[in-house]
């Protein structure tokens, strides 16, 4: 089967990540579409989903507008607060096939 350019970049990105991370570590994975932005913490070893945030979610959609780069930092906080309830430290941060500029960037300085 052949794979397109955009799932190939997706699986390069992810496979790199995984092989240097360590095995203490939860993976931060974002997916963004034109209009919102989520982000998932996973642990790979149990295959499971532990945290989740998404610019969709009821408490982060006001009246107000904001653009694509607040609501990225607003999604970013709120991930942020439910990772130190949880006491997760370390994460490493798979950006999948979105390059590191805008939205994902402004996602990531904000989580740090």
């Amino acid at each position: 089967m052949k794979l397109n350019t955009s799932i190939r970049k997706r699986f390069r990105v992810s496979n790199k990540v995984k092989r240097v991370a360590a095995s203490d570590r939860f993976r931060l994975s974002i997916s963004r579409s034109a209009k919102n932005i989520s982000a998932q913490i996973i642990d790979d070893i149990k295959k499971i989903t532990l945290l989740s945030a998404s610019s969709v979610e009821k408490d982060l959609k006001s009246g107000e507008k904001v653009n694509k780069t607040e609501l990225s930092k607003l999604v970013a906080k709120k991930l942020a607060k439910k990772a130190q309830e949880k006491n997760i430290t370390k994460i490493y941060f798979d950006r999948g096939s979105y390059k590191y500029h805008g939205w994902v960037k402004a996602f990531a300085e904000t989580l740090r």
